[in-house]
């Protein structure tokens, strides 16, 4: 009874430790876990060292942002000086028969603590550098959207050549299953005296061919994986493993073509709307130039003087005023005048900018619209194809087993369908890149994730 009861509890405490001790056991490294698009991108937009460095860009722009707005704020300075005369000055006072006798004035030792704050009211510079804030904090910020839509459409386009390789494999090594069962066949009929040595001889090679092609994929996987590692920011020694569903990508593979073209929503665009802006500041900075600067000072200053050291700081003399200070140019040899025309002539090369651009997204639109559709039709015959491949090739596959057709029929058919294979899988990833240029040159590729 009393074993049983301790049993009983020995259990009992297991059961109250088990949370305890499944906490402290040390849990096993995770698998690598397999990719799908989403999470390639969200990988690469975080990890991607040229957006690192966009986002260190924003920051280093602030901080010269905070530095020009610096200005506006009290300036004070703190001044101290100490000095000791070995030979103390002279000068020269008219005595009561109004003969010049030199004197010495002064006391050996000095020494001058001061306070000094200057408040701008007005400068053009500092007027500048608060109408440039927001357009370079905005520039800035559009520069990172502009590399996040390259990490993007760079990545997305990487990832699907990396699966197109990846079917290729799978249909050149489906292709070498049928041919060494075709070998097989066609050595067993000649064995036996059916047909002569040509038929397996036709199978051999064309087994070897489709070996050779195997490993030229094999080693394109490979380079083409190493490339996609490389955008995404992921360390050349882990390992990558694509998932994706066939499904989803003929799904995504359909898109809407009747849909314009808006420049106003392409990052290029936009930078050089912020460039005017920016320039627009530099224009009023120049022609606002003959404005004075105004500004408030004041100065608090204490004296010490005494000609023994020791008692320099015993006694103290202060000082203190306030004023304005008003600075206006006047004339600088029509310097303001030529900045004012250089700027204005970079603004109207702004405006020949912006038209050219608008022409090229118009340009660059159409043609990624054009590539679009021919990949589509050629993704839908190949669909087709690729069906009535399979079928011919089963057709014929039996009829050469039961005699009716000779083994170069089969031969053709199982290139036709080999072929009807790589064009169906590599018509739609070209789809479905080509869909990613056509949303990029609309301005509306997905870069949040």
């Amino acid at each position: 009874m009393k074993k049983t009861q301790q049993a009983v509890w020995s259990l009992l405490g297991l059961f109250l430790l088990a949370p305890f001790l499944a906490v402290a056991q040390p849990s096993a490294p995770p698998t690598p876990s397999q990719y799908t698009l989403e999470q390639c991108l969200q990988f690469a937009l975080q990890n991607q060292p040229l957006l690192r460095q966009a986002r260190i860009d924003e920051e280093a722009n602030e901080a010269n942002i905070r530095v020009g707005l610096a200005g506006w704020l009290p300036q004070v300075a703190l001044n101290a000086t100490g000095q000791h005369f070995f030979q103390l000055p002279y000068t020269v006072f008219p005595n009561a028969e109004g003969v010049n006798v030199p004197r010495q004035i002064g006391l050996r030792n000095t020494s001058t603590v001061g306070l000094a704050a200057t408040q701008a009211i007005y400068n053009n510079d500092v007027q500048l550098a608060r109408r440039s804030a927001r357009p370079s904090r905005q520039l800035y910020q559009q520069n990172s959207t502009s590399v996040r839509i390259d990490v993007v459409s760079n990545v997305s386009k990487a990832f699907y050549d990396v699966l197109l390789s990846q079917r290729q494999l799978d249909v050149l090594s489906e292709d070498i299953v049928r041919l060494q069962r075709s070998l097989k066949d066609a050595k067993a009929r000649y064995d036996v005296g059916i047909v002569d040595k040509i038929d397996y001889k036709q199978a051999e090679i064309s087994l070897n061919n489709s070996v050779v092609a195997r490993k030229q994929a094999v080693e394109a996987i490979k380079a083409k994986s190493a490339y996609l590692k490389e955008l995404m920011g992921l360390a050349g020694q882990q390992p990558l493993t694509l998932e994706y569903d066939t499904v989803r990508l003929m799904r995504d593979a359909v898109m809407d073509t009747a849909v314009a073209v808006e420049t106003a929503n392409r990052i290029e665009i936009q930078q050089l709307q912020t460039q005017k802006a920016l320039q627009e500041a530099q224009i009023s900075y120049y022609r606002w130039g003959f404005l004075p600067s105004l500004s408030a000072f004041g100065n608090y200053n204490a004296a010490f003087q005494n000609n023994n050291f020791g008692d320099l700081y015993s006694q103290r003399f202060p000082s203190s005023y306030a004023g304005l200070q008003l600075s206006l140019p006047i004339f600088q040899g029509g310097r303001r005048l030529q900045n004012l025309r250089r700027e204005r002539l970079t603004d109207q090369r702004l405006d020949q900018d912006l038209l050219a651009t608008r022409n090229r997204i118009n340009t660059e639109f159409e043609q990624a619209l054009a590539t679009y559709k021919g990949y589509y039709i050629d993704y839908l015959i190949g669909q087709r194809n690729l069906a009535l491949s399979k079928e011919v090739y089963s057709v014929v596959n039996l009829q050469y087993r039961e005699g009716i057709k000779t083994y170069l029929d089969v031969i053709v058919a199982q290139t036709t369908l080999r072929t009807a294979q790589l064009n169906y899988y590599s018509a739609l990833f070209q789809v479905l890149s080509s869909k990613v240029d056509v949303l990029r040159a609309q301005g509306s590729l997905p870069v949040a994730y």
